[in-house]
């Protein structure tokens, strides 16, 4: 049996809602039929994608690596239909909150001066590789160490971390903070795309008290209706500012690395072209004192 583009968005519909049910109502088939599509695709890999062992169902082991394979091959698909009929092929740029920071224009702009045949769509996706291991995005500006399979990343610079405090907060007004002085504080923490964890404090004195959110317009309510405070980066304050937001340096939190990732295998053409050009523009700075050196690609585990 020859595997078809059906049976990618039948599995991805089951690895969507983790439901035969629910993925039959979004592709308006019955349930039998996404049982019998699931069934042939997993005898024509020779593995098994789904476990339906239990009461819930579960992908596997294999599952989970052939989610964003095949996640790859239909948008890939959809993109080359949805642009079948432009003249130009747009290189989208992912971004999980930041974008490159305060160079974010220049690189727009130099872009678009150097590469005017080729639109650079930058897209802001709440998601650890900014929607690039799904196939969403061509390439994408991220955040802290990234070690999903497929993807090669190349170090730009570092940023130094930043405290985020409601703006009447007694901390608000100090030229710099420790981390022991959140230490007694409720630490949000963006699980979804954020860099910040509690390892980030000694383990005899980490937080107590956390609040989980998924992106980084919650993190900003979150911390100015005085729920919380956060650890981020120089890039969110100059990205995010806010009236009842204040950001304080933290003068004991190591500085994040800033990386450009694509994935490994065949992409867009201009993808060269962009590193190089996010090298130019990002890589003259080395924010936050770090020593990593920049321009040396990582593949992905």
């Amino acid at each position: 049996m020859s595997i078809e583009l059906r049976h990618f968005r039948c599995f991805l519909a089951i690895a969507d809602t983790l439901s035969i049910t629910r993925a039959a109502e979004r592709l308006h088939l019955t349930q039998p039929a996404v049982s019998r599509t699931l069934r042939q695709l997993e005898q024509a890999l020779g593995v098994h994608l789904v476990d339906r062992s239990t009461h819930h169902l579960a992908l596997t082991p294999d599952g989970l690596s052939f989610r964003d394979r095949a996640a790859v091959a239909v948008a890939s698909f959809d993109r080359a239909l949805g642009y079948a009929h432009r003249t130009a092929w747009p290189l989208r740029l992912g971004h999980a909150w930041a974008g490159a920071g305060t160079d974010t224009t220049a690189l727009l702009r130099r872009w678009h001066e150097e590469h005017p045949a080729t639109p650079l769509e930058l897209l802001r996706i709440d998601d650890r590789t900014a929607g690039l291991a799904r196939g969403e995005v061509d390439a994408a500006l991220l955040r802290g160490e990234v070690s999903a399979p497929g993807l090669i990343t190349e170090r730009l610079t570092t940023e130094p971390r930043v405290a985020g405090l409601p703006a009447d907060d007694p901390l608000a007004h100090r030229t710099a903070l420790s981390l022991a002085d959140l230490a007694d504080r409720t630490i949000a923490v963006n699980t979804v795309s954020g860099v910040t964890s509690l390892d980030l404090w000694p383990p005899s004195a980490r937080p107590a008290s956390t609040i989980t959110i998924g992106n980084t317009d919650d993190w900003l309510a979150a911390i100015t209706g005085g729920r919380a405070v956060g650890v981020t980066t120089s890039a969110t304050a100059e990205m995010h500012p806010h009236p009842a937001m204040a950001y304080v340096p933290l003068t004991d939190a190591p500085p994040v690395p800033v990386v450009i990732a694509w994935r490994d295998g065949p992409g867009h053409p201009r993808i060269p072209d962009l590193i190089r050009l996010a090298r130019e523009v990002m890589g003259q700075r080395r924010g936050g004192g770090g020593s990593g050196l920049a321009g040396e690609p990582t593949v992905g585990s």
